[in-house]
C-alpha cells in the first residue's frame, strides 16, 4: 500500500519529463541554459510583450554579502494593469500575490528552473475558482515561459 501511495504522489508531483506541477501551485520548467540566460531571456520577452518589470532580485548575491553561497536564485515581479487588475476584482486578496513573480534557480544537480506560482491555484486559494482571468494569466505564463526556454 506504501508503494501504491507513493506512485500515486510521484504521479501528480512529476507531470512530464520537463516540468512539476508541484502541490502548492508551483509550476517548475526545466531549463537547458545558465540561470542567468534564462532570466535574462524571460526579462526580454516580457519587456517586448510590454509587461512591466518592477524588480529583479538576485538572492545569491544577497546571501554573498552576508558571506553565504547560495545557488543562483533570482526573482523577477512583473505585470500590468491589464492583467491584475480583473484578478483583484475577482477578490481583492489576490493582490497579496500580485505582481506576477517567476523564480530561476539552479538545484544541487546543476539544473537549471524556470518556476512561477499558477493563477488558477492562486484563484482556488483565494477562493474565486470562477474568476475568468485566471485561466488568461495561467496561458500568458506559459507562453512566457515556453518562449523563454525554446529561445
Amino acid at each position: 500500500m506504501k508503494k501504491l501511495s507513493l506512485l500515486l504522489l510521484l504521479g501528480f508531483v512529476f507531470i512530464g519529463p520537463t516540468s512539476i506541477f508541484a502541490a502548492d501551485g508551483l509550476v517548475a520548467l526545466k531549463s537547458s541554459y545558465s540561470a542567468a540566460e534564462t532570466m535574462d531571456h524571460f526579462e526580454a520577452i516580457a519587456k517586448k510583450k510590454g509587461l512591466n518589470i518592477f524588480a529583479r532580485i538576485n538572492h545569491a548575491a544577497g546571501a554573498a554579502k552576508i558571506g553565504k553561497t547560495l545557488r543562483p536564485t533570482e526573482v523577477l515581479i512583473f505585470g500590468n494593469p491589464q492583467g491584475g487588475t480583473p484578478f483583484m476584482e475577482c477578490s481583492q486578496t489576490v493582490g497579496i500575490d500580485l505582481p506576477l513573480k517567476v523564480l530561476v534557480w539552479q538545484d544541487a544537480s546543476d539544473q537549471v528552473w524556470l518556476g512561477y506560482n499558477d493563477p488558477v491555484y492562486l484563484a482556488k486559494r483565494h477562493e474565486v475558482e470562477s474568476c475568468p482571468v485566471a485561466a488568461k494569466l495561467n496561458k500568458a505564463l506559459a507562453g512566457l515561459s515556453a518562449a523563454t526556454l525554446a529561445h
